[in-house]
């Protein structure tokens, strides 16, 4: 339980406080974006500087917000979303997993509803992908196999080789 909280509570610093951040930033040369890059850009000089570039390198690779940034589009970074498009799956699935699961069985429910929207399934579908995740529970998530990530992945799998999923899903 603490751990899940201390997992929300560093989400939501991330996706609020730095994107605010993000707004500001410009390219100054130096080791790309991330928070290192936000904190000591302002040095005069920085690209003749080995010093901000240290800096900016040590935190990034001590902070984990150049890999973030890169994901999520913040801090300077750019991307075109869709690493982060599939983070908010994986991040929601290890979140939510115990619900998750037990409404896969049971075929229905507010998580499985949410699940099915962030993997882009239009609402007309999402009893089709209900039905699925009922009749491929055992397949989807085995006792062997059971990780946030392992359910994720045979979703996708599961949803591939569904003719009607498969289909709504490329037609975004």
């Amino acid at each position: 339980m603490a751990k899940k909280l201390w997992v929300c509570v560093i989400a939501l610093f991330l996706l609020t406080g730095m994107s605010g951040m993000a707004l500001g930033a410009h390219d100054n040369g130096g080791p790309g974006c991330g928070l290192g890059k936000l904190a000591w850009s302002d040095y005069s000089e920085k690209s003749h500087n080995i010093a901000p570039q240290v800096m900016m390198a040590t935190t990034n690779g001590t902070s984990g917000s150049q890999t973030f940034g890169i994901s999520s589009g913040t801090s300077g970074c750019t991307n075109d979303g869709q690493v982060w498009a599939s983070e908010k799956v994986n991040v929601f699935t290890a979140l939510n997993f115990d619900n998750l699961s037990q409404e896969m069985a049971q075929g229905q429910g507010e998580h499985l509803t949410s699940l099915a929207t962030l993997l882009g399934i239009p609402e007309e579908h999402h009893q089709e992908f209900f039905a699925m995740t009922q009749e491929n529970y055992t397949t989807l998530v085995q006792a062997g196999e059971s990780s946030p990530k392992a359910v994720v992945k045979a979703l996708h799998d599961a949803m591939a080789g569904h003719v009607v999923l498969a289909q709504a899903t490329t037609k975004k």
